[in-house]
């Protein structure tokens, strides 16, 4: 095969994520999650402008939805796949003149390092953290802590493997023959074919980010409040805080 499945968001998947609603329904719910958890948090900070970073903007469909949350933020929408991202612009034009949302074109962790220590009210994500490597995702929950300002919120509504192998399995299958069923009533064998490649990257040991792991990471990268507040399937929001200077 000749494509290049080391970059699959800038491809046919790029193309054709609005697709992800059919095959995965929770993923739209997870980013309205992610944008009630933001006005949520918003409701107790009501005088104040708040900085967000959206890390794994994609095609604009989390961002939407924090936008919505609140008119009182400022909000940096990161994402280096640029097919997806100009989706992103073309969909999100008229926040982008009013000021209020701006992108970033490079990869998550670089977007966090030009960030300065206690700066960023709220770093929301849905759907990419479970993407990256385990070093690389390490690194990122590092710098997300250190550009979170005291008392600022962690928001993640991502793909956390059950802890239960058996169970994950069972329902990772149950993913597959969703996707089969969706796709090829589609007629969209292509994408089928890099979706599954997709999944099998998420499942593989150097990327998969399991719950109990993940939350003790927070922990021990000195988090607290964590929470694992939702959950379907492999589905889950957690939530974690910065501590508030003493």
């Amino acid at each position: 095969m000749s494509e290049n499945y080391d970059a699959l968001f800038s491809g046919i998947i790029g193309k054709d994520y609005d697709m992800l609603n059919l095959i995965c329904p929770q993923a739209t719910k997870m980013s309205h999650l992610v944008g009630e958890t933001l006005a949520q948090f918003a409701e107790r900070k009501r005088n104040d402008t708040l900085n967000v970073v959206e890390l794994g903007g994609g095609t604009g469909i989390t961002t939407l939805a924090l936008l919505n949350a609140t008119e009182n933020t400022r909000i940096l929408s990161v994402d280096n796949e640029p097919v997806m991202q100009e989706q992103a612009k073309n969909h999100l034009k008229s926040w982008v003149e009013s000021g209020q949302l701006t992108f970033s074109p490079v990869d998550a962790l670089s977007a966090l390092h030009y960030l300065p220590s206690a700066s960023v009210d709220v770093i929301a994500s849905a759907y990419t953290l479970h993407n990256f490597l385990n070093l690389y995702r390490s690194d990122v929950i590092a710098e997300i802590y250190r550009v979170l300002k005291p008392g600022g919120k962690f928001i993640n509504g991502d793909r956390y493997a059950l802890d239960n192998i058996s169970l994950h399995t069972k329902t990772t299958q149950e993913e597959v023959a969703g996707y089969f069923r969706v796709l090829v009533a589609e007629n969209k064998l292509d994408l089928l074919e890099h979706w599954i490649i997709h999944l099998f990257n998420d499942e593989s040991e150097n990327h998969i980010m399991r719950e109990t792991p993940a939350l003790e990471a927070l922990q021990e990268t000195g988090f607290m409040a964590i929470n694992l507040s939702y959950r379907s399937g492999v589905n889950a929001l957690v939530t974690a805080m910065k501590p508030e200077k003493k």
